[in-house]
């Protein structure tokens, strides 16, 4: 399949007339060949009519042809082989090996999703028979049903190219839903994105869907993001990327005057408590799980350990001095985009100039563009607490060890806390009684804690929540992971008193 630097806007393949952009290679900075022109309004507004008049037709198909359009999606992109990998290396400087396996998530949760559709369970169908002669009144012959809210804006993410992008969870849940998608690709890895959307367009027309059942488009700056948005056919928008991005795109959403809801994934710091018992006797396993989990990726997942909690003795310290050993003797790794490079060295370097926290230990760097260096900071509690800019999340591989000077300082923190989406405890027998105080609190901050362990790898399941209370989400009664995330895309519909011979299928 071959990469052109069109816009995928229904059935068809079209060349922007914008502002040209090009992805960059991570490793070198320089540009990726072919440059993509920007979408214009009437782009937008072609795709949004599009999918409008596609959504109608498409929230009516039978399960086993919805099913079968997504089933032939995964198909398709496993088709693609070593040209999609081998482009996503290009734009991402991420390894092979990663993003193959990424690449095998984004086809599983598609095909998780088809099996969705045909067991029917997302309907959450229910009914209540009439009781004509209910006194003191009868009760009418109710059911109820979800349905698909209509057309999703979907906003390509920048650390996954392939698992929350163009065919990403969002997309995946949206398409599930009986919702058409129009997405915007991210300019990080366009030419990846493009493929992606290609393997969608050749499903579309394989299965016969609507025109418009699926587009795709480029732009550089705010104004195509907002475009689409605003436009009133757009009923719900599937976000994942900063806390200032997310916001603004609630804020448009707001404004409208059909004003729909926005799913967005934004920032979390994910806190990792260790508590005494553990430390006591596990510290130094502890620091080479932590260790592994704060490198992988070069610390670029919303779920990363940013901050690591604990109650100062001896148990900490050893837990430092190992953490401080391993990072000192690893390398660094290329970050996604120059972008997120930047934002990493501004966020470390906010931190330095706090003047409350001290640097336990920087891994080495191993020379090269966008190089991320794992490194660890401590400072005490009651700064933490004092200062809000140590709460701020530094995406990259950059961790706050905080020392409290006791339990109660412990919770103190946790209650100072934002929402995030995990929250992760180790402990052992003993620390019982911490543990049952930690997770009533924690239960009201995260989407997700865990246990002896930590937050870097989120399962695709039925049981998975990959959200949280603002600002790790938008709106913390959704996960973006799992199979429930399609309830985002869905409202509930009663039928009363409906004839029999016009009830839908």
């Amino acid at each position: 399949m071959k990469i052109s630097g069109e816009m995928i806007i229904g059935l068809d393949c079209i060349k922007g007339e914008g502002k040209e952009i090009k992805s960059i290679n991570p490793l070198t900075n320089l540009d990726v060949e072919p440059g993509y022109a920007s979408a214009k309004k009437n782009d937008v507004n072609l795709a949004c009519s599009l999918a409008w008049s596609a959504f109608k037709e498409y929230r009516k198909t039978k399960p086993e042809e919805r099913a079968k359009f997504i089933n032939t999606i995964a198909e398709n992109i496993e088709r693609l082989g070593d040209v999609l990998i081998d482009r996503a290396i290009l734009e991402t400087g991420l390894p092979k090996a990663r993003l193959e396996g990424e690449r095998a998530r984004t086809c599983n949760q598609l095909r998780l999703f088809a099996s969705i559709v045909l067991e029917g369970r997302h309907l959450d169908l229910r009914h209540d028979e009439a009781l004509p002669d209910r006194a003191p009144l009868p009760r009418s012959d109710l059911r109820y049903q979800k349905i698909a809210l209509g057309p999703v804006a979907v906003f390509g993410a920048s650390n996954f190219p392939l698992a929350f992008s163009v065919a990403g969870g969002d997309t995946a849940s949206a398409l599930a839903a009986g919702a058409s998608v129009v997405v915007k690709a991210h300019s990080a890895h366009l030419g990846t994105s493009e493929l992606v959307a290609l393997a969608i367009q050749n499903a579309a027309k394989t299965c016969r869907m609507p025109s418009g059942v699926f587009s795709l488009l480029y732009g550089s700056g705010n104004d195509i993001g907002a475009a689409l948005v605003n436009d009133s056919r757009i009923k719900a928008v599937g976000f994942t990327g900063s806390r200032a991005g997310g916001t603004a795109l609630m804020s448009i959403a707001q404004k409208r005057k059909e004003p729909i809801p926005v799913y967005a994934e934004m920032s979390s710091i994910n806190p990792v408590y260790l508590l005494p018992k553990a430390l006591e006797y596990k510290a130094i396993d502890i620091a080479k799980q932590f260790v592994i989990a704060q490198s992988m990726g070069a610390g670029q997942f919303c779920t990363s350990p940013g901050l690591i909690i604990a109650i100062n003795g001896d148990g900490l310290d050893a837990f430092i001095s190992e953490c401080k050993t391993l990072i000192e003797s690893s390398g660094s790794q290329t970050m996604l985009t120059k972008g997120i490079y930047n934002a990493f060295k501004s966020g470390v370097s906010t931190l330095k100039e706090s003047g409350a926290i001290s640097t336990i230990a920087q891994g080495q760097n191993s020379g090269g563009e966008n190089q991320c260096a794992p490194i660890l900071f401590e400072a005490s509690a009651a700064d933490f607490i004092r200062l809000p800019e140590l709460s701020n999340e530094v995406f990259g591989a950059a961790t706050l060890v905080l020392r409290c000077k006791d339990f109660d300082e412990l919770l103190q923190v946790t209650e100072y806390l934002e929402g995030q989406l995990t929250g992760a405890i180790h402990m052992i027998d003993g620390d019982e009684d911490h543990a049952r105080q930690l997770i009533d609190e924690l239960e009201l901050k995260v989407g997700r804690l865990l246990f002896n362990g930590f937050g870097t790898g989120v399962e695709v399941c039925d049981s998975m929540v990959h959200g949280g209370p603002y600002p790790a989400t938008s709106d913390s009664r959704t996960t973006s992971v799992g199979s429930t995330a399609i309830d985002r895309f869905l409202r509930p519909l009663c039928y009363q008193d409906i004839p029999k011979q016009i009830l839908p299928e």
